[in-house]
Parts: C-alpha cells; structure tokens; sequence
C-alpha cells in the first residue's frame, strides 16, 4: 500500500496526452487520457483532480473511480471520463508493477496468447487504398479499418457512394478483410443505401453508420442489412451503452479506454456485452500506453474480437515522425504476424515508457485541433 504522491500529464505529439501516477514509495505508473482535439478541457479536469486525489491510497482503484464519478454530481461524458480513465490506467499500471505481474494477471488471467489487430489506411478522404492495402497485407495485418465516404450530403447523388463500394472491392482484392468507418458523416436517407450497396462485398463491419445520438435510426438500419454494425467510441459509459444493448441494435461494441474511464470501466462494458452476444474490437487509434491498455483487457477477455492499432495512421503522419513506436523502449512488442501482436508479456501494461522522450517533447507539444468537413453551400 502506498499514498498518491504525484499525478503529472504531458501532452506530446501528435495529439495524446500522457498521465504518470507515482506513490510515496517511488512506485509508479502510466495511463493516457487522451481526447482528439480536446487536450485543454481534459487537463483542466486532470488538474480538478490532482487537487482531489493526491493522498489517496494508490491501490484503492475501484474507492477512486467511484468517487470521481460518483462524487462529481455531473457524471459521464467524454472529458471527465477520458480524465478518470488516465488516472485509471495509471493505477492499474503501478499496481501491477508493484507486484511484479502483467496487468491482465490481475484482472483474471489469460483467455489467449496473441491478439487479432487491424490498422488504417487511407485518410479522411481516402485515396490510393490498393496500394495502402498491399502495404498493410506487407506488414502482417490481414485486416484494416478506412473511412466509407468523403463528405456527403444529407440526400446527395446515388453516384457519391459508387467509390466507396469500389474502394471495398479493392482492398478485399488484396486478401484484407476490412471494416468500413461512416465516422457518423452520412445521414440516415445516404446510410441506409451505403449499407445495402456493401452487402455484396461483405465487409467485417459498418462503424458509426449514424451518429451515436440516433438510436432509433441505428435499430431501424439494423434491420435492414446483414452486415455486422459497430459503434462505441462516442459511448463513455455503460449506462450510455445500455440502450444500445437493450435494443440489440449492434453486434460489436467499440468502447475507448481512454474515454469510457479507462481499464475498470470498459472491463465492466465487456462483461454487459457478453450477456447480449456482443464483441469487443475497442476503439484505439491514439498512443503506445491507450494500446497497451487494451492489449491487456482483450487478453483477459473471452468476448474480445479484434484490436484497431493506429500504426501510421494519417493522424500521426500528418503531425511529422510520432507514432505508437515512439515513447517507449521495446518497438517490437507492436510487431504484427499474420494478423497478430503477441500478447505482452511484461509487467504493468506491458511495456516501457521512454520518460525522458515524453518530457522532452511534451515541452512544446502544441494542441491538436479537431478537423471537420463543410458542405459546398
């Protein structure tokens, strides 16, 4: 057992936002709080939060949690539990370095020995995705993740959705599955065509093929194709994903460990999806310590079904040279085969965080500002 001591965050490039947590014995460890486009509001919470918590008992993680959240009278949301979920990481990371064990040890032990992955390609505008896929195939992964559609109208053209259904045909060409990402861009008149345009080329999944807002549309859309429907990353909680398994509107739950409150949350979002014959596939195209996060639960979790890794994804490669092999020492452990990472096998979350490259660039790390798309008129 061990006091909180310190809780410090550091924003770095590209856009994540790192939380180390260490006790007054010297014991410590690292979480991610990371927000797309939202790293202020987060450490404002952060800094609410360090004023709370420091002098706690570091091993009193679920006593935390609930009180943060429960304690808070305004619950939920993506800010304040993307900040509880860093906080949350972090504890569990020192609590398993503490005692010399791989995390997912704690959390109930082993269910498999490697994890099924899938990567990007493409960007937010996707071009040249037959040779983005063969580079992918190339580099181990049998499976990736594009966005479907550029910018489309509420009710466009039919033709606008003719390049998607191509792109699909292409990449399933080169050997990959692939899940098509809707980012939530298409409206209810545009999915509903999208989606029975796909079906033929039978993609792993259809993400977000509406806004998490529109239950009613997803339960109407599920109905309509037999393509598996996945969402989740807009999802903080398990009273938010709730009415989603309720309804048995989605057949895979995407949850972000960095925003749904971290490891103790979504472990808790796993086992409801379980009960419903819903998978796992968290949301995850953020930094080295968020994938880590989930590389631990999906060991530990029988209804896990594959894991998003944001390996040069456009986000990171348009922000320069930082990507998930950055920030920490052993590179390898993000080595794919044949559609697989090992499982990590090392204490805490499984890897080392290269401290010294976090503090450095964290010193004139500048914000990352969310992008979006404006229509013609």
């Amino acid at each position: 057992m061990g006091k909180i001591r310190t809780i410090e965050y550091f924003r770095v490039l590209p856009r994540w936002l790192f939380v180390k947590i260490t006790d007054e014995h010297g014991n410590y460890g690292w979480g991610e709080a990371t927000l797309e486009g939202h790293s202020q509001a987060v450490e404002g919470c952060l800094d609410a939060m360090i004023q709370r918590f420091v002098g706690y008992e570091a091993d009193n993680i679920e006593y935390l949690w609930q009180t943060a959240h429960r304690h808070s009278f305004y619950r939920g949301g993506p800010v304040l539990m993307s900040a509880l979920a860093g906080i949350d990481i972090a504890l569990w990371d020192l609590l398993a370095r503490r005692l010399g064990l791989p995390l997912h040890v704690l959390l109930g032990g082993a269910v498999r020995t490697k994890i099924k992955v899938y990567s990007w390609i493409g960007g937010d505008r996707p071009r040249d995705v037959e040779a983005a896929a063969k580079e992918r195939y190339a580099q181990g992964f049998r499976a990736v993740k594009m966005n479907a559609t550029e910018d489309v109208d509420w009710l466009d053209s039919p033709k606008a959705l003719e390049t998607s259904v191509e792109r699909c045909r292409i990449v399933k060409a080169v050997g990959l599955d692939v899940g098509l990402d809707f980012h939530g861009r298409l409206h209810k008149p545009m999915a509903k065509q999208l989606a029975k345009a796909l079906e033929p080329h039978q993609p792993l999944f259809i993400e977000e093929p509406l806004l998490s807002e529109h239950y009613e549309g997803i339960k109407q859309l599920s109905g309509l194709t037999t393509i598996p429907i996945a969402l989740g990353e807009r999802l903080y909680s398990r009273w938010d994903v709730k009415r989603f398994l309720n309804d048995t509107s989605i057949d895979i739950l995407q949850p972000d460990i960095s925003h749904c409150g971290g490891i103790s949350e979504i472990r808790r979002i796993a086992h409801m999806a379980e009960a419903y014959d819903v998978a796992l596939a968290p949301h995850c195209p953020l930094g080295p310590i968020a994938l880590a996060a989930c590389m631990q639960v999906a060991m530990c979790t029988s209804n896990f079904a594959i894991q998003e890794m944001g390996l040069t994804i456009h986000y990171n490669t348009e922000a320069g040279a930082y990507d998930i092999k950055n920030y920490i020492q052993d590179q390898s452990v993000w080595d794919v085969k044949e559609g697989y990472v090992e499982g990590l096998k090392g204490v805490g979350l499984g890897i080392e965080v290269d401290e010294e490259e976090v503090r450095k660039v964290a010193k004139t790390a500048n914000a990352w500002a969310p992008k979006g798309f404006v229509g013609p008129d």
